[in-house]
């Protein structure tokens, strides 16, 4: 175990720290803020703060870990090592030239999208306005990269800590906004589809269309069973989330009563994780959302646990407030729809941190 003392131990301080020293490295930690207990503790421990206590293993702080609410942050990135860096301190006894911890905070909390920024017209938070895209560090891992930059400093100083080695895996997210292309879309929207193609000249579409609704040939969305026996062939926990939300501009499945659609939910989650498509309405209506959720649950007859918020539209914190009060433990909506990357600037899950509470 490693003792850390704190000028003042913060709801922010201990977060950032159970993600970076527990869930990453798989180290013990627990914090004083008495120098007397501090120097007393004959293990592995540091101090993070302004001041250095004396000559111990001393990391020099920034303000952002102490502080309470929002403050209008411009963090100046540079370049350190082989990665970036930033919030630079100026402390020559400090281990490391920057705070390691509250730039990892600033990530992870999403703390730039609670700031004044331009959305899209969709109402997102887009990668172009990410700190880490403008200063090219999206795809990058930084938080397990500076994550384990500390570890060896730590090494270093106490030979006799060990750390855990993360294994890497795969873990496929399916979001499915049509579960069919074009079989149980009723009469009248399979007349205006055919209407459709044929004034835009698709005529193959034609064609697969009157196939599929004939029974002639599979419809080309119904790939399931290929993902069933992807699952028991090369076990990859694959999650699918399946839309039950309303017919608006922006969904477009069937409706969730479809015997045949509740059918085939059914056998997915016989065989795969599923959770729920959250639709684009359902995203900042809690009304709506806590209604789709109650439809999967009856369908899949267990309590939802994976979400996936249409569009990649997260509104924070009220998405995230939303699902927790809905007691869902897993959201895989914290990317970018346009550029692949690490959104919160790590690879490991971790909690959701309100930053107005």
């Amino acid at each position: 175990m490693i003792l850390i003392y704190v000028p003042k131990a913060t709801s922010r301080v201990i977060y950032l720290f159970r993600h970076i020293c527990k869930r990453i490295l798989g180290l013990e930690v627990d914090f004083t803020t008495k120098i007397e207990s501090f120097i007393a503790h004959e293990g592995p421990k540091f101090s993070y703060g302004k001041q250095q206590l004396g000559k111990e293993l001393y990391f020099q702080s920034v303000d952002l870990l102490f502080e309470h609410g929002l403050s209008d942050i411009s963090p100046q990135v540079l370049d350190w090592e082989d990665t970036k860096c930033f919030f630079s301190v100026k402390n020559t006894s400090s281990a490391l030239p920057f705070d390691i911890f509250a730039a990892s905070f600033f990530l992870i909390s999403r703390y730039e999208e609670y700031l004044p920024h331009v959305k899209d017209d969709k109402g997102r938070f887009v990668a172009s306005e990410s700190l880490a895209y403008k200063n090219k560090f999206l795809q990058d891992p930084v938080i397990e990269i500076w994550a384990n930059k500390f570890f060896v400093i730590i090494k270093d100083r106490f030979p006799d800590i060990k750390s855990y080695k993360k294994l890497f895996h795969i873990a496929p997210v399916i979001s499915v906004s049509q579960t069919f292309a074009y079989n149980q879309k009723g009469v009248i929207r399979s007349l205006g589809g055919v209407l459709r193609d044929v004034w835009f000249l698709k005529f193959k579409e034609v064609s697969d269309r009157l196939k599929v609704i004939l029974n002639f040939r599979k419809d080309p969305f119904n790939t399931f069973d290929f993902l069933i026996e992807l699952q028991k062939k090369k076990y990859r926990e694959i999650r699918v989330m399946i839309g039950v939300g309303d017919y608006s501009t922006h969904e477009k499945n069937i409706s969730y009563n479809n015997p045949v659609h509740q059918k085939l939910i059914k056998h997915i989650a016989d065989y795969i994780k599923v959770g729920l498509k959250v639709s684009y309405d359902a995203i900042t209506d809690f009304d709506k959302l806590k209604k789709e959720k109650e439809r999967i649950e009856v369908i899949i007859n267990r309590q939802l646990k994976y979400s996936f918020c249409s569009f990649h539209k997260i509104r924070l914190p009220v998405a995230y407030r939303s699902l927790i009060e809905l007691e869902v433990e897993e959201d895989y909506s914290l990317g970018y729809s346009e550029y692949a990357g690490f959104r919160a600037g790590t690879c490991t899950p971790f909690l959701f941190y309100d930053l107005d509470y």
